[in-house]
This record gives structure tokens, sequence and C-alpha cells, in this order.
């Protein structure tokens, strides 16, 4: 990619009306160009055959188009397919689709491995590499939704829960949940795009003033001492300041909060933990995630059992608050967040593997 040119899927629509707008263009052919890009899924400036043959050479020299490596994708007997790409540097980052009978989300990554550091999460054990920029984000979805278009499948929704911690990404997402919502964009609702983060305080408010999407809290744990091992930037953003928060959040009406919560055997999944997190949550336009384990080689946890969950799920629901309980996706396709990265890595590394396929199970 061009270190001097915008990449087009990094701009938000009002930008990419600036950029046309000082290369001496007419207002119009932002439009053009936008519909082109979101609505008939190309980025080749050549086949934009509304535009007039000069602007279609001029474009090339002054925005990048250039798309992701798709190395890998691994299709699920569920129906989940999860996709992994190389960017323009080598580093690799992974993409889910999710599809269910009302919706298709895709779970969108916005860093090289992740900072935070979760010690239940795949992705904490590759270290962190870098932020990704904002077209890096937007292509994911992009390439995604014009793959899945021609299977007769679409992305009704996105979940920015993928590798890495989104808040520390911030100036490079919000652009990028500009033109996902944006009528000339991918249309996609706002009250359909979520965003997760581990608790950054500070980001959260930022985020809630500029953009009015769902927010989701990676909770897991109903005390500081339990949070503080499974999710270590608690010891910075404590459970009772990070709770404040989420009471002060700016949310429209009829909207909520979801607290995401693993289910981890015998470590946070008693009856005791579920009355806890209903105190906790008290006062807060809540909604529960209770979240399926996905074991990964190294890792010291096991998922809860069903008896446990649903346990848990009855002692929430009786607490007042929404609840559900999710089901375990792609189990057969490395489901684990970074697992089928660190699978294609190491078989990298070890000289195995030189072209990666297609796989499907």
């Amino acid at each position: 990619m061009s270190g001097t040119r915008p990449h087009i899927l990094g701009l938000a629509p009002a930008v990419l009306a600036g950029v046309i707008a000082g290369l001496g263009k007419e207002k119009f052919r932002t439009k053009q160009i936008l519909h082109w890009v979101y609505a008939r899924h190309t980025l080749d400036f050549d086949q934009m055959t509304d535009l007039a043959k000069d602007l279609r050479v001029f474009l090339p020299q002054h925005l990048d188009n250039t798309l992701l490596e798709l190395t890998a994708r691994q299709d699920s007997s569920d129906g989940t397919s999860k996709f992994l790409f190389r960017l323009h540097d080598g580093q690799m980052v992974e993409t889910v689709y999710i599809p269910e009978e009302d919706r298709g989300t895709v779970c969108v990554s916005t860093q090289v491995g992740c900072p935070i550091d979760c010690s239940f999460c795949m992705t904490a054990t590759q270290g962190f590499a870098r932020n990704l920029e904002a077209w890096e984000i937007n292509a994911q979805v992009w390439q995604i939704r014009a793959a899945l278009a021609s299977e007769g499948r679409a992305v009704t929704n996105i979940v920015v829960m993928g590798m890495g911690e989104p808040l520390l990404n911030l100036d490079n997402l919000l652009p990028v949940l500009e033109v996902w919502s944006d009528s000339q964009g991918m249309q996609i609702g706002q009250r359909k795009i979520t965003v997760s983060t581990a608790g950054l305080i500070p980001e959260m408010a930022r985020l809630g003033a500029a953009s009015p999407v769902n927010l989701a809290i990676s909770l897991h744990a109903v005390t500081d001492e339990l949070r503080n091992e499974l999710v270590p930037i608690n010891q910075k953003y404590p459970l009772a300041p990070l709770l404040d928060a989420c009471r002060a959040y700016p949310l429209k009406a009829t909207r909520r909060i979801t607290f995401e919560y693993i289910m981890l055997g015998g470590v946070n999944d008693s009856v005791g933990d579920a009355k806890k997190l209903v105190k906790l949550l008290r006062g807060i336009p809540a909604k529960v995630n209770l979240i399926p384990f996905n074991p990964f080689p190294g890792s010291k946890y096991h998922p809860s059992s069903k008896e446990a969950v649903l346990a848990f799920h009855d002692v929430v629901l009786k607490g007042g608050i929404t609840v559900f309980t999710r089901k375990a996706r792609g189990q057969d396709v490395d489901a684990a967040c970074g697992q089928l990265k660190g699978r294609v890595v190491s078989r990298r590394t070890s000289g195995q593997l030189r072209d990666i396929p297609v796989i499907t199970s």
C-alpha cells in the first residue's frame, strides 16, 4: 500500500468528498464512487463506467484501492466462516462470519495481537504488533461482504470483538464506524454495530460522545481479585469505577449495554457468582451474554458444564436482567480467537506450509 495516497476504504464519506473536491472534481462524483464501492462491491476504478474516462485514470494516482490478502478460510459445519488475512507488512489478522436465522454477523479485528493480555484468550499468547489502519479494519468487512454476496449470504450486523482492544485504536475505528452506518456507505444501522472493550474508561467516554453504536463490556468476573487475573486492565480500571462509567454512558432510549461473560468451569460460574453479577449491574440498562469457552492448546481453563451454565442463566434472569447463552460456534474450525492464525504461523515456522488454501470442515 502507498504511504502517501489515502486508502478509499479508510475514508468516511464526508472526508472522501473533501478529497474529491480537493482534486478539483465535481461534488456528485463522490456519491457515484461510493455507490460503486459499497453497493456494487468494486474497488476497480476502471469498472466505474459512469465516471469520465479521465477521472478513472486520475483516481488511482490519488487513492489507494489495494485489498488484504486472504490467506486461509475455514467453513464450519454450522455455517460459521473464519477468514485469515495477511496485511501489507506480512502480519495477519482473523475475521469471523457467524450466520443465524435472522442475521449475518461479522466479528472484526482492530489490532495485530492484543496488549490487554486476558488470561483466557489465545490472541494474548501471540503478543502485540500494531494497530490496524482504518482501511484494514474496513477491508475485513468489505471483502467478506463481497465474497458472501456471491454465495447468497448477507452481512447485517458487525461486532468489533475480534483480535485486539478496539478502544486502543479509536482514532482508526471511528471513521470506519461512520462508513458502516452511513447511507452512502454500507448502510448498516447503528443499532446493529457493537464495539467491545475490556473497560478502558476514558476511551469509553470518547466513544460514547462520538458514535451512538452499541457498547459491550468484557466483564468475565464479579470480583476485582478474579478480574485482575482474567482481565489485567482491571488493575488500572477496577470494577467499581468501570460500572459507574457504564451508568453514566450515553445511551439512546431502549438501548442497553451488553456485558460479556465467558463461562470458565469452576472459576467464575457458580450460583454465587451469578447473584453477585445481578447486584453489580443494578441501575445499569444491561443485558448479559454468557459465552462458552473455546479451549485452545496450553490453556489452563475448561468450559463450564451445561448444568452450571443453565443455573447461572436462571439466576441472572430471575434477577430481572435479560440474559442470552451463546451457542458454541465454529468449534471444528479453530474457533478460539487467534487460533487459526496461531496454527498457520506455527506451520509456516516449522516449514510445513507454503500456500494456504481455503479449508472446509
